[in-house]
């Protein structure tokens, strides 16, 4: 591989560090940043996803920040059509891209690729679900029938999966399980991955300090802004919102709806741990203590100097 086809990756959990370490990382390099983050892609969504501030927008270009409307889905396919080129003009100009984010769906698209999955069938679906209405919990046997792989990889409330999964066995006469064994193919990069870590604590303690952050700089009022508009599945699940939502709904004492911000932040973190440790080749940098950006940058460096990366 050749050098000039270098791809750095940055990940870690929500709160830990990432943003202001990125741009310095970036600077450092030369380079441009591209998102991966499924939330930081929707424009009025700007307090509660964490999207890097005016100034830190300013000081290095970023990609795939603010370019969907709330009503808008995506895909980790579309995040691979999106940023591919991105990734080839920067090789061409002789710089190495910096992919940083905590979502790890895309990052797993980037490094490991995507096998193309047949086209949604409305009438399938439909016949699906109007199962699991007549017999809940029908639908995730079924799929431990047909493709068991995917089935012990799918928890049996996660509906929305469990109808896909089914839905390409169904229509190809294929566990998707082998369907991606078979037909997926890795992208012709080298790729360098890092991830930034803390203790369990000292993380949680960050992430409700920025709750606390985001509720100050007007997360109430950016949530009522976005409830008068037309909103995606997606964007529907992003946490705070839809906790504030039930607030503004009056379904929620305010303080509670604080309480499960914080909460189900924390867990999202776990489950972004439990998922990016299963990345392979995947560096780990734990800056616990530490709090300054060039702190973590400089962190950063001494990781990146045994994969051949000198800053």
């Amino acid at each position: 591989m050749r050098p000039e086809r270098r791809v750095l990756i940055l990940v870690g959990p929500t709160g830990v560090g990432k943003t202001r370490a990125a741009v310095l990382l970036a600077q450092a390099l030369a380079t441009e940043i591209i998102s991966a983050d499924s939330m930081q892609l929707y424009r009025g969504m700007d307090i509660g996803t964490a999207k890097p501030s005016r100034e830190l927008l300013q000081a290095v270009p970023h990609h795939l920040v603010s370019i969907l409307e709330p009503w808008e889905g995506f895909s980790a396919g579309r995040f691979l059509e999106l940023s591919v080129p991105i990734i080839e003009r920067l090789h061409a100009e002789g710089r190495i891209p910096l992919v940083v984010g905590g979502t790890g769906l895309y990052v797993r698209a980037l490094t490991r690729g995507l096998f193309k999955a047949p086209s949604q069938d409305a009438a399938l679906r439909a016949e699906l679900l109007q199962k699991e209405d007549r017999e809940p919990g029908s639908l995730y046997r079924q799929l431990q029938r047909l493709d068991p792989a995917t089935a012990r990889s799918l928890s049996p409330s996660d509906l929305r999966r469990i109808v896909r999964a089914l839905e390409v066995c169904l229509k190809t006469g294929m566990p998707m399980s082998e369907l991606k064994e078979r037909f997926t193919r890795a992208l012709p990069y080298q790729f360098l991955k890092v991830g930034l870590s803390r203790q369990r604590q000292e993380l949680y303690g960050l992430i409700d300090q920025r709750v606390e952050e985001m509720l100050r700089e007007g997360f109430v009022e950016e949530v009522r802004a976005l409830m008068r508009r037309e909103l995606s599945s997606t964007a529907l699940q992003a946490i705070g919102y839809k906790e504030l939502m039930a607030y503004l709904r009056g379904e929620l004492p305010y303080q509670e709806a604080v309480r499960l911000i914080k909460r189900n932040s924390r867990r999202y973190a776990k489950r972004q741990m439990t998922w990016f440790r299963k990345e392979e080749g995947l560096r780990w940098v734990d800056i616990t203590g530490l709090q300054q950006p060039r702190e973590v940058f400089r962190k950063l460096k001494e990781a990146l100097r045994p994969l051949g990366l000198e800053l």
